[in-house]
């Protein structure tokens, strides 16, 4: 069994980290830090111990911020490849949380050491404390680097802005009102690196869950001689809207509201056990007499601890076009594994092809122990 991902943040990473310090300031207390870094550290999860790490580091670098944060930037050495491979890029995540908790009175200093930092691991997190406290000198600095050099900067003006980031706190005020957010999406949008239009799509996404006619609105302005890669862009950030089925949205990718669009199942089984999954194959035909786009997923009622779960789970299957009499075979494998993410329970599961925002039955899967 695979050590859970907390053992990255070790009394040897510990040792490393500080031992970095020491050498970026001579003076820098290492034996205190060790000694208080490594107490209690076990006792953490991640997150807990990156930020005990973090109060450590705080702790033995000099009281005057600007001068400790140049150590911990100076401590960070030069840029190398094996920096973001695998788990390696948190070992930065405890001098992430150092400038977001103690440098939001000290602008440039902390500006310089996140753009540092993201290079290596992501700023994305210690960022958003400086959008909310200082959010026009933020916003300016993130248009600037909108044009720097390298891809991790550029990308983190996207994902630092999120609106609703995963594992972050929600930016409330973008949420209300995302226009500065689109200003910098806008700069970003056809960046020559999928990793950054990634991101922007990912943030167009977040906005589009607040504001679902201001995603549609950008979504149609931005097809408009659309590349190649913008057109990808668009539809990666109206994936959630499509899978809730909004009309405007599936509109712009020229799904309307189907008629004459039939499904049947071929294949579902009656019972399912916990733990493996459930193989569904079904039949989706065009009976009108026109040719229709249409875009196909896979709506799952999930049987919860109470009951059937308010909302379905919905799975992307694909995109297809049919014409008059035209059928298509689809399939998908939905999972019923424990997860720490989602947690199944014995009991009807229902099944339904949600083609172009519709909901079609498939049938009903019994789950059980």
């Amino acid at each position: 069994m695979a050590e859970p991902l907390k053992t990255f943040f070790d009394a040897r990473l510990v040792e490393r980290l500080g031992t970095a310090l020491h050498k970026a300031r001579p003076s820098f207390p290492l034996d205190t830090f060790l000694e208080e870094a490594r107490q209690g550290l076990e006792g953490h999860e991640l997150i807990g111990r990156a930020r005990h790490i973090s109060q450590a580091m705080h702790r033995a670098l000099p009281r005057d911020y600007p001068k400790a944060v140049e150590v911990v930037v100076r401590s960070l050495g030069p840029l190398r490849d094996t920096d973001r491979v695998g788990m390696e890029v948190f070992f930065y995540l405890p001098h992430t949380m150092f400038v977001s908790e103690h440098g939001l009175e000290h602008f440039e200093e902390s500006m310089r050491a996140q753009h540092a930092l993201t290079q290596r691991f992501t700023a994305e997190f210690s960022i958003r404390p400086f959008l909310e406290r200082h959010p026009e000198k933020t916003l300016k600095r993130l248009r600037e680097w909108t044009k720097d050099e390298s891809v991790h900067v550029r990308r983190l003006v996207s994902e630092g802005t999120r609106p609703r980031l995963p594992w972050a706190s929600r930016l409330r005020a973008f949420q209300e009102d995302p226009r500065p957010v689109l200003e910098l999406l806008e700069l970003l949008k056809d960046d020559v690196d999928l990793y950054v239009r990634r991101s922007v799509a990912n943030n167009l996404n977040d906005i589009g869950k607040d504001h679902p006619a201001v995603l549609v609105k950008v979504a149609k302005a931005w097809l408009k001689d659309a590349s190649p890669e913008r057109e990808w862009l668009v539809r990666h950030a109206l994936r959630s809207a499509v899978k809730r089925g909004e009309p405007a949205a599936l509109e712009v990718l020229g799904a309307g509201k189907p008629t004459g669009i039939e499904a049947r199942v071929t294949e579902l089984p009656r019972r399912a056990k916990l733990g493996g999954a459930v193989d569904v194959r079904f039949v989706v035909a065009n009976r009108s007499k026109r040719t229709q786009s249409l875009v196909v997923d896979l709506a799952v009622h999930f049987f919860k601890a109470r009951g059937e779960a308010p909302k379905p789970k919905v799975f992307k299957v694909r995109a297809l076009t049919l014409s008059p009499g035209q059928e298509e075979t689809l399939g998908k494998r939905v999972s019923l594994a424990r997860l720490t993410t989602r947690r199944h329970y014995p009991g009807p599961h229902r099944f339904e092809a949600r083609v172009n925002g519709v909901d079609l039955p498939l049938g009903e899967v019994d789950v059980v122990e």
